[in-house]
């Protein structure tokens, strides 16, 4: 078995993803990389198979869905979940493996940091890093790193195409086992760059509290893909 799956939900990420796997490459003799597409059209597919990585497919754009289709076809003992567009610091599987070693019941993921220079990003890293290390409260953009058993037992990503993340954290058996890294993880700035972040951060909690109470998410998906 090996020791580690890194699994990547994927579409129409040929910019990105050369960078996240060259950030990878340190792991071929430790682990596996997974991909797992939903139809891009660029060259995403052909890079993948550059760099090594396992590919499958899904037929659905549902990133829960290929999430679950990456964990299930995997064969390490951890199960690393990343974006396409995060990095990762050069001696970030250095670091983590000393975690590894350790207790297999916990859950954890990233420092959150924006890969942009902006002082209003700062703002935003010290209110995310607050939310998910106090309130225990991670986004997947944040990477998960979870032992198989635990991730099994616990039922995995469900097949939604939004809020699988929280979805899956709410659904967690011990919540006491989540904890954060002490190094980060670099997320794009893309999906800020054209809206203002406050702003944007109050709708992803409007999205969020409409399906808690129950909303259909083929509606939120409609409304928050919305251009």
């Amino acid at each position: 078995m090996s020791k580690i799956s890194i699994i990547i939900p994927t579409i129409n990420e040929a910019n990105n993803l050369p960078l996240l796997l060259s950030d990878l490459s340190s792991i071929q003799k430790e682990g596996e990389i997974i991909i797992v597409d939903c139809g891009s059209k660029d060259k995403t597919i052909d890079i993948a198979n550059i760099y090594g990585a396992k590919v499958f497919t899904s037929k659905e754009r549902n990133r829960g869905l290929q999430l679950d289709i990456g964990a299930k076809n995997s064969k390490g003992e951890w199960l690393i979940f990343l974006h396409a567009d995060t990095r990762l610091t050069h001696d970030w599987f250095k670091k983590i493996n000393s975690f590894l070693k350790g207790n297999k019941n916990i859950i954890y993921y990233f420092e959150f940091k924006i890969n942009h220079k902006k002082i209003i990003y700062r703002v935003l890293e010290i209110l995310v890093n607050i939310r998910s290390k106090f309130f225990k409260q991670p986004y997947g953009d944040q990477g998960l790193i979870i032992n198989r058993t635990i991730y099994f037992n616990n039922n995995g990503f469900r097949n939604i195409p939004l809020m699988e993340d929280v979805d899956f954290l709410m659904r967690l058996n011990q919540k006491k086992d989540l904890k954060q890294l002490n190094f980060p993880i670099f997320i794009s700035s893309r999906k800020w760059e054209r809206t203002n972040i406050f702003l944007q951060a109050i709708k992803n909690w409007h999205f969020r509290r409409r399906w808690l109470k129950g909303e259909s998410l083929k509606s939120i998906y409609s409304d928050y893909y919305k251009k």
